[in-house]
């Protein structure tokens, strides 16, 4: 079981514009012709900020006519957020605050055998990182700038802590980069 910030970003390093929109990023690729298929089907659990749980209550109707509903997991997840926010009918969801390890232990027990997918954004996987809990990076990078916008790891890590493990092209928009974070060497860590 591992903890995993699977997302995508733009080249120069953002995951949303400033106003949180993603319409950059659906003309680069089909998630369909990517590794989300599998990736997804090894995750038992979810974390989610609030601004991404915001982004999907926004973009239900474009949600629901991809993948047919307003809430596209099955499995339970849990939205980190300091503020009180609506719920997505038929969602399995439990909102959270303060310190991500407490959270952690339940989306533990809750995943089973399967793996945690913090789904964003860039500073929940920080938090998590932070606290010594994300095992892996899966990132797939656009071929698009942003030039500003929401930054996809707002963390200083410095070598040796992100090991390479591989790369895969998809198609001519995207590529995939996967690192494992090696939590014995985490200094430049800030």
């Amino acid at each position: 079981m591992r903890t995993q910030y699977f997302t995508a970003t733009s080249l120069d390093g953002f995951i949303a514009t400033e106003n949180d929109s993603l319409d950059w990023l659906f003309p680069l690729g089909d998630l369909n012709n990517s590794s989300y298929p599998e990736f997804i089907s090894e995750v038992g659990a979810l974390a989610m900020g609030s601004a991404t749980y915001e982004w999907m209550i926004r973009n239900a109707e474009k949600v629901a006519a991809e993948v047919g509903s307003t809430w596209p997991y099955a499995q339970p997840a849990w939205i980190f957020s300091s503020r009180k926010l609506p719920i997505i009918e038929g969602a399995n969801i439990r909102f959270a605050n303060g310190d991500v390890r407490h959270s952690h232990t339940e989306m533990r027990a809750a995943a089973g055998t399967k793996n945690i997918w913090i789904v964003g954004g860039g500073d929940l996987a920080g938090q998590f990182y932070d606290a010594g809990l994300l095992d892996e990076l899966i990132i797939q990078v656009g071929s698009a700038t942003l030039g500003k916008g929401k930054p996809l790891f707002p963390r200083r890590v410095l070598s040796p802590v992100l090991h390479l493990m591989s790369v895969r092209q998809m198609g001519a928009g995207m590529v995939e980069l996967r690192y494992e974070v090696h939590k014995g060497s985490r200094s430049g860590a800030a």
